[in-house]
């Protein structure tokens, strides 16, 4: 069904594009961060033990501070300001900050005493490696204040979301990066004189980091009227209603995290560089979904809120659908060209010092695998926002328990039954697609339920159009590729001519047959064209 209601989509498209450039920002220095940790230390033992141990801190991030949390408190938010004004407004998100530190920082001690059974639990395959699984615990303690730091800075962000801020809240995660990029290279000789392992440094950059980012939000909290102050807690109903919208989703993503976790803790008994190749190509993978569907889906939820306050489904469903459609347009193309284009951009990001070509190899194979379900893991955030916005937090759990059981399901099933298949790592990223899939499809069902429609003929239109293009540059980039001579080289600078060659040829393509179709898409496209040379005044 096609929705006449005016579409809210130019300043949504505004908005993301606003935040796209902050986040573009932010990936960059996080490929250059990830280019100096492949560099110093590849996919060693040492690379195993950081990610693995970094998936402690940011698996609770993900649950109590930056996903359920401001997913939750942003709504409120705008609740309380139409309803009591700013400066109880003000007021809520103190008591939030105030409550996120009591309780996170409790949490940190519980963590910290019980951090060697749940590296076990998480990594029992490291104890085939001498010390492998003592450093994991090691880094993993040290990073654990990264939790209450950036629990605070997502609370920060959320109300700079909700009072339609959102340049600053997308930049403050380029802090994580300046505090791995100066503080851990500068710390490397300081352990090194205490005797401590490099990769210590690296785990202390990250707490750094994350208290960064939530140093960096307050100035432009305190021109919109937000004054810090210390307070005790004291169960303010805003941050009770936070709590209880944040119980069901908190139970969602503690469900899609499962996923994150068993296939680590899987991945830790294949061979050595297997965590590593799967960190690494997830954060290229991670690269669209940031820029694009995290941009959107950050942008869209006010906006939807707004909507779902007023009982304006027809606004909500509006909103939704060029949302998802613009997110179709940037993710899926950016899908095919990392599958097709992943040797040369991994050779030219991270081939240098202890990061080789066998592990660029490795990690092209799982990137493939996972792009098979980029655009699903960029459309969920959006369609789960939606939820949110009608104060739905248990729908979107549903979802994520089914995508649970897919993974579990998958995961075992290409290490198991069809191991002879030798996906071995690739297999997991597979399995995490299609788990995408899967959860993208089901939370559409249910939220036509609710909405009396999503626009599905124009989102399925997009699709269509969208992927017949992207498909066509990605044949005609996979045979230019296999064109090129042998004596083309391996060094960076015609790996840099391939993957900028590559890009090009795809973008014309790619339009060209856009344009055939006379896709509506188009419109889309120019229209953020037109934003993005009015922001650099042409």
């Amino acid at each position: 069904m096609q929705d006449k209601t005016p579409s809210t989509a130019p300043s949504v498209a505004k908005s993301a594009l606003s935040v796209s450039g902050a986040t573009l920002l932010s990936r960059v220095l996080g490929l250059l961060r990830d280019q100096i940790f492949a560099a110093l230390f590849g996919a060693s033992a040492a690379a195993d033990a950081f990610n693995m141990a970094f998936r402690v801190p940011n698996l609770l991030r993900d649950l109590f501070a930056e996903g359920a949390m401001s997913a939750s408190f942003v709504p409120t938010f705008q609740q309380w300001r139409e309803r009591e004004g700013d400066e109880a407004a003000w007021g809520l998100g103190r008591q939030l900050m105030a409550t996120l530190v009591v309780t996170l920082s409790a949490l940190c001690m519980v963590g910290w005493l019980l951090m060697p059974q749940l590296i076990g639990l998480m990594a029992g395959g490291f104890a085939a490696v001498p010390g492998k699984v003592d450093l994991t615990v090691l880094l993993a303690r040290i990073m654990l204040p990264f939790l209450p730091a950036v629990a605070l800075a997502a609370a920060a962000s959320g109300m700079l979301n909700a009072r339609g801020v959102f340049g600053v809240p997308a930049l403050a995660p380029t802090m994580l990066n300046v505090g791995m990029i100066v503080f851990g290279l500068g710390l490397i000789p300081v352990m090194n004189a205490l005797g401590q392992p490099a990769v210590v440094a690296m785990a202390a950059g990250v707490s750094i980091g994350g208290l960064l980012q939530f140093l960096c939000q307050l100035p432009r909290l305190r021109q919109l009227g937000f004054s810090l102050r210390p307070e005790l807690p004291r169960w303010h109903p805003g941050v009770r209603r936070v709590a209880l919208l944040m119980l069901p989703a908190t139970l969602g993503l503690a469900a899609t995290q499962l996923n994150v976790v068993v296939s680590q803790a899987i991945a830790a008994s294949f061979r050595e560089g297997s965590v590593s190749w799967l960190q690494y190509a997830f954060r290229l993978m991670q690269l669209p979904i940031g820029l694009f569907g995290v941009a959107v889906a950050t942008v869209s939820l006010p906006a939807l809120s707004a909507a779902a306050i007023r009982n304006d489904l027809g606004g909500m469903r509006a909103t939704l659908s060029e949302a998802v459609r613009l997110v179709i347009l940037l993710t899926v193309p950016s899908a095919v060209f990392l599958a097709v284009m992943g040797g040369p951009i991994i050779g030219l990001l991270f081939e240098r010092g202890r990061f080789h070509a066998g592990d660029t190899a490795q990690t092209a194979g799982a990137l493939t695998m996972y792009c098979v379900g980029l655009p699903a893991f960029a459309a969920v955030g959006t369609f789960t926002r939606a939820f949110y916005a009608l104060g739905e937090t248990r729908t979107p759990v549903r979802a994520s328990l089914v995508a649970v059981a897919v993974n579990l399901a998958l995961n075992f099933l290409f290490v198991g039954p069809l191991r002879h298949w030798g996906l071995d790592h690739r297999g997991l990223a597979l399995a995490n697609s299609v788990t995408s899939l899967a959860n993208l499809a089901l939370l559409a069902l249910l939220l036509r339920g609710r909405l009396g429609g999503i626009d599905a003929g124009r989102m399925g239109g997009a699709l269509f159009r969208v992927g017949t293009a992207s498909l066509t540059a990605g044949t005609v980039l996979t045979l230019a590729l296999r064109a090129l001579p042998e004596t083309w080289g391996d060094g960076w600078p015609t790996r840099l001519a391939t993957v900028v060659g590559g890009a090009l040829v795809g973008l014309v393509v790619g339009y060209g047959v856009l344009r055939l179709l006379r896709a509506e898409e188009l419109e889309l496209s120019e229209r953020l064209t037109r934003a993005v040379r009015r922001r650099f005044g042409r």
